[in-house]
């Protein structure tokens, strides 16, 4: 006699996946721009700054003109003196994320403690909802340097000014600063909150600059806590999280990411959802399913850094 699975038993383990996704959150899904769509592709607009000009005196109202090429060139009459008012020409273009479907599947023999699955802490759950976590994680972390699509599709590589170091010197002081130097070169306000995203080995070399870890530098309430994270609290305006997921450039290197809310998009059009059922192909083993479709964009360069260091002390 084949051995059902109850509607409640598959609802609770379902709920207990996606009550432990969002306990132990992905480290870097909240701080990115967020939206849901249903559609094949999500387009991120941007609009490109414009400056304010200065209105000659007597200027005919009903003549207008507009910024062209740095010349301001009248829409009516182009052979005509350029004198009046202005009209600025508002420039939109578009990023667009693509996305992708990514699937965690296990199997549970029937003669296991099948309750196991039930249970909040089952170690099947924790560990579906934790390799969900991680591919968000892998998602957004590919898109902070990849090809990010404009709207025709077309790749555009991560800018080489948003780059500090060549992997071969490790994190310091100075890296800092000069990403610091990078983000107020673009006009990024100092008091955006700014996220920094690197490795263990980082971590420990942060440890060593007496600029993080002296009361001369930090204030010593500050450092209070620096035992219980590795890195001062908002040291040097960011949020610093660890992550062993960053990519290596190279044998021995690593990509650090700097970056505000802003620079990264994530399109979710669907969030993680379970199944589970028997596998008449595989002995009628309990199959555990999970399942999400998500893109994910570099939206604003300017407002992300790439610290390309050496992962070694």
């Amino acid at each position: 006699m084949t051995i059902t699975i109850d509607n409640a038993f598959i609802e609770q383990y379902r709920q207990n996946v996606i009550h432990l996704a969002q306990q132990q959150e992905s480290k870097l899904r909240g701080t990115v721009m967020q939206e849901s769509t249903n559609a094949e592709f999500y387009n991120w607009e941007r609009l490109d700054k414009t400056e304010a000009m200065v209105k000659s005196a007597g200027a005919d109202p009903d003549q207008v003109y507009r910024r062209i090429d740095n010349d301001d060139v009248p829409t009516n009459d182009p052979n005509a003196d350029p004198s009046g008012s202005f009209y600025i020409d508002d420039t939109w273009d578009r990023r667009v994320s693509t996305p992708t479907t990514f699937v965690h599947l296990m199997s549970v023999e029937h003669e296991d403690k099948v309750q196991m699955l039930a249970d909040p802490e089952s170690e099947y759950a924790k560990s579906q909802a934790m390799a969900m976590n991680r591919s968000y994680d892998n998602l957004i972390i590919a898109a902070a340097t990849g090809p990010a699509l404009d709207g025709d599709h077309a790749e555009i590589a991560f800018p080489a000014s948003q780059v500090v170091g060549d992997g071969t010197t490790p994190i310091s002081f100075d890296a800092i600063t000069e990403i610091q130097e990078i983000f107020l070169s673009n006009e990024i306000d100092m008091t955006v909150p700014k996220y920094a995203i690197v490795g263990p080995t980082q971590v420990r070399k942060l440890l060593q600059l007496t600029e993080q870890t002296s009361g001369d530098y930090v204030q010593r309430e500050a450092l209070q806590r620096l035992t219980a994270t590795g890195i001062v609290p908002n040291w040097m305006g960011f949020t610093w999280i660890v992550s062993n997921l960053l990519l290596a450039p190279d044998t021995g290197e690593i990509s650090c990411l700097f970056y505000t809310q802003k620079a990264l998009g994530l399109t979710i059009n669907q969030d993680v959802f379970t199944r589970i059922g028997e596998n008449p192909q595989k002995l009628y083993m309990i199959q555990v399913f999970a399942q999400y479709t998500a893109g994910s964009v570099r939206v604003v360069d300017e407002e992300i850094v790439h610290g390309h260091f050496l992962d070694s002390l």
